[in-house]
């Protein structure tokens, strides 16, 4: 197919649904899999910055479960995932969120086949001891249900309406291995509880999953998009263009989707790469990131900053694998240092012994 012929493949700024195009978290998938099909299922809890893919991430799972509970030698019909975002206005009650997971599960096929599991899900109203009953239904038919629940923070904001009480019924179905969440938030658990003062052992989640960027070679099968996911497909920007959207993109799975989707424009209007730039660095101001990403910092301080970071990134080549914060901060303390050797302050040796404390870890 010619490169002009293709629709963009890239999606910015939104949840990917179609699984076609979902790249990567090859790490993140495999490791909630393993989790749901141990013998005793244990809960997850995705942390990572907004917009770093954790919605997607969800959702892809709730749409390719099967194939992966077939993959790890399991039968797929003892388990059903199904996706959940509670930004949704029925989930601003715990009465509309049982209904809400109620209507998820009755949606997928299987249930709908099943008057054993479909029966107990539509008793009216679904108050705590009805979801409760119906979960324990399940559990009789040898059934997991598993609730990928997006955006956690929605429910864990309304104290007053989620209270201990119903984290505590939930994390009860948790330990009796009758149910079994995903829950994605931008901070870990413990944190909302400290912040609105739970009591509930709910949120001592057995399992931490924290997500960022992707790896190096799923950007590269990002960029190279829809090449290696539709068959005969080929990739829909140039080999230049993929490089380019890489170097801006790096590992941000939102950023590549940007750099992509500009470079995509560039080249279907026959613009320059300076204009896809320039519209992708507009986009990008609004990506939060963590760290220090010294590419959107003003000049001066990115000038201000480059040399320590320099320094401190030496430090990864040698054997230690560092972040950008920690870059910067080693490679401080090595001019720092390297600065007071040079004014005489300190002996030449104090240099050294800090070069080697940092390289050692």
């Amino acid at each position: 197919m010619n490169l002009s012929q293709q629709s963009c493949p890239f999606c910015a700024g939104s949840m990917i649904t179609d699984p076609q195009f979902f790249v990567g978290r090859r790490e993140e998938l495999d490791r909630i899999t393993a989790r749901m099909v141990n013998d005793q299922p244990t809960s997850i809890n995705i942390v990572g910055e907004p917009r770093i893919g954790k919605s997607s991430l969800l959702y892809h799972f709730s749409q390719t479960y099967e194939q992966r509970v077939q993959g790890a030698g399991k039968n797929p019909g003892n388990y059903v995932v199904v996706y959940l975002s509670l930004q949704a206005a029925q989930c601003r009650k715990e009465s509309s969120f049982y209904q809400a997971i109620a209507q998820a599960l009755l949606n997928r096929p299987v249930v709908q086949g099943n008057p054993a599991l479909a029966t107990p899900l539509k008793a009216g109203t679904l108050d705590r001891q009805g979801f409760s009953a119906a979960i324990e239904a399940w559990q009789a038919e040898n059934v997991l249900p598993v609730l990928c629940l997006d955006k956690f923070e929605e429910l864990l904001a309304k104290p007053d309406q989620f209270t201990d009480d119903f984290y505590d019924n939930l994390r009860s179905l948790m330990d009796r291995n009758a149910l079994m969440l995903v829950i994605a938030s931008y901070r870990n658990l413990d944190v909302y509880k400290r912040k609105y003062r739970f009591l509930s052992s709910f949120f001592n989640l057995g399992q931490v999953l924290p997500v960022g960027g992707i790896t190096e070679t799923e950007a590269m099968d990002l960029m190279r998009l829809p090449e290696n996911k539709i068959p005969g497909a080929t990739a829909a920007l140039s080999p230049e263009r993929q490089k380019l959207g890489l170097a801006w993109g790096g590992r941000h799975p939102l950023l590549l989707q940007l750099a992509g989707l500009w470079l995509w424009e560039a080249q279907q209007h026959s613009r320059p790469d300076e204009w896809a730039r320039q519209k992708f660095e507009q986009e990008a101001q609004r990506v939060p990131q963590s760290g220090v990403t010294i590419r959107r910092l003003k000049r001066p301080v990115r000038l201000l900053l480059w040399l320590p970071m320099k320094l401190g990134r030496m430090a990864r080549f040698v054997g230690n694998n560092l972040s950008d914060t920690s870059s910067l901060i080693s490679g401080t303390v090595i001019l720092i240092v390297a600065i007071l050797v040079i004014f005489k302050v300190l002996p030449f040796e104090e240099l050294l012994k800090q070069i080697k404390r940092i390289v050692g870890g």
